[in-house]
């Protein structure tokens, strides 16, 4: 009797620590995340991807994050080169449940297409395991630098977006 208690006492235990073991580390991945996104080049400077906008492979972003109290940097990435279709990863380790964060436009590594959108566009992602979203991965929002001047192919293209119906509203520029 006294063996058959001393092993499901002792039974117990590993199952108690398996469970606290496994909970722990699942708390330590939830506060890994993966920013994924994209840098393109605003070929129509209409600030939005068109059919002719294109990928811009060694641009560079940032990650930021600022306390919503106090605005104090919680959290900045080192500065992150895209891949060669434009792309980035960025690793963050933390809970940013009371932060802003932010992806940023740093730099075009194309003297054509190296005019940022306007300062209020942003890639915003959330960097807390807190809110309901679940998973690591979190994807921002596509950014973009602009040409110089728009493509000619960029009125066919806005036209049939339905963009050209404002023509009184854009100038005569567009049309």
């Amino acid at each position: 009797m006294a063996k058959a208690s001393l092993i499901i006492l002792v039974s117990l235990a590993i199952c108690i620590s398996s469970s606290l073991n496994l909970v722990y580390g699942e708390a330590s991945d939830r506060n890994k995340f993966t920013v994924i996104g994209r840098v393109y080049c605003d070929t129509c400077r209409v600030e939005f991807e068109t059919s002719l906008s294109e990928p811009i492979p060694g641009a560079v972003v940032k990650l930021e994050c600022k306390n919503r109290t106090d605005e104090k940097a919680t959290f900045q990435s080192p500065e992150i080169t895209t891949d060669n279709i434009g792309d980035y990863k960025i690793e963050v380790t933390g809970d940013y449940e009371d932060s802003d964060c932010d992806v940023t436009l740093v730099k075009s590594p194309r003297a054509d297409c190296n005019d940022p959108t306007e300062a209020w566009r942003k890639a915003r992602v959330v960097l807390t395991a807190l809110d309901g979203v679940t998973g690591q991965i979190r994807f921002a929002n596509n950014l973009g630098f602009k040409r110089k001047d728009a493509l000619p192919g960029c009125k066919k293209v806005l036209t049939d977006m339905g963009y050209f119906e404002l023509k009184n509203e854009l100038g005569n520029e567009f049309v």
